[in-house]
């Protein structure tokens, strides 16, 4: 197996490509006030909690990424949304405060090359360690793609081109807040200990796709066998466990936490992660990872971005306290 470097193997970050090409830093607005709204309770999951394994020791996993130890986690109750966070819940969010994302303050964002025509990417920068991102002028999720793009096609898809700090923007808005990496990981896992994915340890059971990831040779010929080249609806594919949607590939979810690889072994109660860092937790993978370079859609994987990045395979999901 090929392996990038952790860094650049599943995303780029803003900073990629200097400070000089992002403009200037934008973190949200406070949200006018009158504005907010209540998350409805059929959006949303009660899980019921208590002591779970997180974490993995796979083979196919990366050790620099943190995925392990295997360790103990208690969590409190919590309810945690279906599915990721819609355009069309996106939109409603910003139809009501007014909200800019940062993408569009900044300007740009990253879109995967293969999504592109010749001239847009010919004028887009590329980071070195990425080159399968272009930074593309005029990108956000409303225009996916850049100009000319538009999601009034996807509106059932999940909102992309979404920074950390936009995605805690809605949650502000919404009465919601982002899960812990322990909420999300226990969400995700369905009820299964030490499973691989978050339906079993094969990746497609009796030759069924259950989810959303790159199939054929990445970064250059994408067969899509499982019907999909990039997002697919927030409920594509069989749920999981707990009548999750997409927690494996499709896109990447924001989490609360500061990103750290280091983790105590000695048994916890609701982990909240580092008090500060550089970077945030991202889970589940997306439509453009592959077992080739970026098997990050096992349940147990994870990596990072900085908070003020944004790209065409981010998007984040929301939970609120049982």
């Amino acid at each position: 197996m090929t392996v990038f470097e952790h860094s650049g193997c599943c995303g780029a970050s803003r900073a990629d490509l200097g400070p000089a090409d992002s403009g200037e830093s934008a973190q949200p607005a406070p949200i006018a006030s009158g504005t907010a709204r209540t998350a409805t309770s059929a959006e949303f999951v009660p899980l019921p909690g208590g002591v779970f394994e997180m974490g993995t020791d796979d083979a196919d996993g990366f050790v620099d990424d943190g995925e392990g130890p295997i360790r103990q986690v208690e969590l409190a109750p919590f309810r945690v949304a279906v599915h990721a966070v819609t355009n069309s819940g996106f939109a409603e969010f910003v139809d009501a405060t007014g909200y800019v994302t940062e993408a569009e303050r900044f300007g740009w964002s990253y879109v995967f090359a293969g999504f592109l025509p010749g001239r847009v990417r010919k004028i887009s920068p590329r980071p070195q360690q990425t080159p399968w991102w272009c930074g593309v002028e005029g990108a956000f999720w409303r225009a996916p793609e850049g100009p000319g793009s538009t999601v009034a096609d996807r509106l059932d898809h999940p909102a992309v081109h979404i920074s950390w700090h936009d995605a805690l923007a809605y949650c502000q808005w919404s009465g919601t807040r982002l899960p812990t990496e322990a909420e999300w990981e226990y969400a995700a896992r369905g009820g299964l200990a030490r499973s691989r994915y978050p339906w079993g340890d094969e990746l497609t059971p009796d030759g069924q796709h259950m989810c959303n990831i790159w199939q054929g040779q990445f970064p250059v010929k994408n067969t899509a066998e499982d019907g999909h080249r990039g997002t697919a609806p927030v409920d594509a594919f069989e749920p999981n466990g707990y009548g999750l949607y997409n927690v494996a590939g499709n896109v990447w979810e924001w989490c609360a936490d500061w990103w750290t690889a280091e983790h105590d072994p000695a048994p916890a109660a609701n982990p909240t992660g580092p008090a500060d860092g550089s970077a945030k937790v991202m889970r589940g993978g997306s439509y453009l990872c592959h077992h080739s370079y970026c098997n990050r859609y096992r349940v147990g994987a994870r990596t990072s971005n900085t908070p003020d990045s944004s790209s065409g395979n981010l998007g984040f999901r929301i939970v609120t306290d049982g």
